[in-house]
């Protein structure tokens, strides 16, 4: 929790402050029977997975209202850590394992996360229309913005207009260059000094 109070303490609420702090046990406790976080770096929880999870928060700011769509979500990254951040933007979590899906509807349920909605499926079958998608490296880019591209309804609810958010690390301009799209890339180390986030990168790929 440390770390999140250092980046982003001065625009917590109690009750934001509350649920991050109550991560760790959560994914703990999801963690003895579904290994959804590497068990070798679970200590790390905060910088390897929240904080990372956060990075799109300094890249886009989500405004009140708008639809995120988190893609291959896993036990929940980056959309509950965002979705705590962000209580008045609504959330969906996608993934196509039912037993992730299973520990996002545990934490989700647990912080009465009511701006999330778990769906257990691919992204390519869900039939809605989002202001944003986000994802953490499940593919690479060019096939990601197949899956999605369509699914991005153009305008702005927050900071940048409509498009992805990729959490991804090394040097990526050659995918990015195959997906025939305009992109920005964010360095993540430019948001966090901490050590773990050196090739990081926030993609930015604007509708």
């Amino acid at each position: 929790m440390e770390l999140i109070e250092k980046y982003f303490g001065e625009e917590l609420s109690p009750l934001q402050r509350e649920r991050f702090a109550r991560l760790y046990d959560l994914y703990g406790g999801w963690n003895a029977r579904i290994n959804v976080v590497s068990r070798k770096d679970f200590d790390r929880l905060y910088e390897r997975h929240v904080l990372h999870s956060l990075a799109i928060a300094r890249v886009c700011r989500f405004g009140a209202g708008a639809r995120i769509l988190d893609v291959g979500c896993g036990g929940g990254f980056p959309g509950i850590p965002l979705a705590i951040l962000f209580p008045q933007a609504r959330f969906t979590l996608a993934d196509s394992i039912g037993k992730k899906i299973s520990v996002v509807r545990g934490v989700s349920g647990a912080l009465s996360l009511e701006n999330v909605v778990p769906v257990h499926g691919r992204a390519e079958e869900i039939d809605a229309q989002f202001d944003y998608v986000v994802s953490r490296a499940v593919t690479r880019m060019k096939e990601f913005v197949g899956w999605v591209w369509n699914r991005i309804e153009p305008g702005q609810q927050g900071t940048l207009p409509a498009g992805i958010l990729y959490l991804k690390g090394g040097d990526l301009r050659e995918e990015l260059a195959e997906t025939g799209k305009r992109y920005t890339l964010y360095d993540i180390p430019d948001f966090f000094e901490e050590e773990f986030f050196e090739t990081k990168k926030v993609v930015y790929l604007p509708r």
